[in-house]
């Protein structure tokens, strides 16, 4: 007799089998990839001694991995850059509980990608909506107060909204490849003054003796990932609103199980090692996450974070850049204004409604800004491939 589908929450994407959730993910975000979230659990940066408590909502019939969502019990609003500290007041002033709460996304990561997983030959359609059911069940017969699907694509949004889940749009900046062949392809698309202040920055630190190195996959010496880590700490420590999220561990099972995805700029003077990004690179983009100066200098971070990347996917063909979340002065060095996504389902109809009301005044403001960054652009032209499609 076949077996029934059976939907189940689990203690962790690490209790998975590791091929059979990177199926689901396929080509998707890398931060959605087993040796990502297992990597996370194992090092102990998500679990029991933190806010974050893994439980991932999983399908299966006949042993058969169907469907899944990376979901966390949160017992706070820390590490989602998806801000909803004020709907937590809100609710706390109304006599609402707001955590525990229910979290679909990826920990510590403003990254868009798939947040209901879906294996290959399945309808996805059908298993979006019946992951968007579960989710609500789940957060009405707990009494839990809301469940947040966190930078999520555009096409998972109209199955989560036929549940009740409202849409929220927020702004980051990202690079894309219009054609550029080299990196004076991508200055020449600049108006003058920001063309050479670019230059400036970039000949002032030559001249330092500085030397700025993008190294991906194998061509990772083990002795970066100590240091990188140590380039990671420097930005936590370095800022009141700084927050270890990550450990010393998580730095070295990637080092083990997630090399191949990963790409590290590093600033050198002489054997000294000044500062670094660790980067993700997956199909045609490239994702920068970590960054931090040992020794910071003027200029190092543009040059670190955002030119020497840019060289980089231009030299390998990558077509994207996601910087992660903030940073008007990304826009400034031809980062294009982009909405991300997150959907919200609120168990309290009063708090609902309220949430409803602003995240409509939301999106209207979201939408002006990006046409306004459109128009007032920093690029004179965008040569060859043109501009891309804005997604609404």
């Amino acid at each position: 007799m076949l077996e029934a589908v059976r939907i189940e929450l689990l203690e962790g994407v690490a209790q998975v089998e590791r091929e059979g959730w990177n199926a689901l993910v396929g080509d998707a975000s890398p931060f959605l990839e087993w040796e990502w979230l297992a990597s996370l659990e194992q090092a102990g940066c998500v679990g029991a001694d933190t806010r974050w408590q893994p439980r991932p909502l999983v399908a299966h019939e006949n042993g058969r991995l169907l469907a899944a969502c990376p979901l966390y019990v949160k017992g706070d609003s820390e590490g989602e850059f998806v801000f909803d500290w004020s709907w937590a007041d809100a609710a706390e002033r109304a006599g609402i509980r707001y955590y525990p709460k229910l979290l679909v996304g990826v920990p510590f990561t403003p990254v868009t990608g798939a947040r209901l997983l879906v294996a290959p030959g399945e309808e996805r359609g059908v298993w979006s909506g019946r992951l968007a059911a579960a989710l609500r069940e789940l957060c009405t017969s707990r009494s839990l107060s809301s469940v947040h699907v966190n930078f999520c694509e555009e096409q998972e949004a109209a199955p989560l909204a036929e549940h009740g889940f409202l849409l929220r749009l927020g702004i980051q900046y990202h690079w894309h490849n219009h054609g550029y062949r080299s990196f004076d392809d991508y200055l020449a698309a600049f108006r003058s003054k920001r063309r050479n202040q670019i230059k400036r920055e970039r000949r002032w630190l030559r001249e330092q003796g500085i030397t700025v190195q993008a190294l991906a996959g194998d061509a990772i010496d083990d002795s970066l990932f100590p240091a990188l880590f140590a380039c990671y700490l420097s930005t936590v420590q370095s800022y009141s609103w700084g927050r270890q999220y990550l450990n010393r561990r998580f730095f070295e099972l990637l080092r083990e199980r997630f090399r191949h995805r990963l790409c590290f700029v590093v600033a050198r003077r002489g054997d000294e090692i000044l500062a670094g990004t660790t980067n993700v690179v997956k199909a045609d983009a490239f994702y920068g996450r970590y960054w931090g100066a040992l020794r910071p200098l003027r200029y190092l971070h543009f040059e670190v974070c955002y030119y020497a990347a840019i060289e980089f996917c231009i030299e390998q063909g990558l077509t994207r850049f996601e910087p992660g979340a903030g940073g008007d002065y990304k826009w400034l060095r031809g980062f294009d204004a982009t909405p991300t996504r997150s959907l919200h389902f609120l168990a309290e109809p009063r708090l609902g409604e309220a949430v409803a009301r602003f995240l409509e005044r939301e999106r209207g403001e979201a939408h002006r800004v990006i046409d306004e960054l459109e128009r007032l652009s920093p690029l004179r032209r965008r040569p060859r491939a043109g501009n891309p499609p804005r997604p609404r």
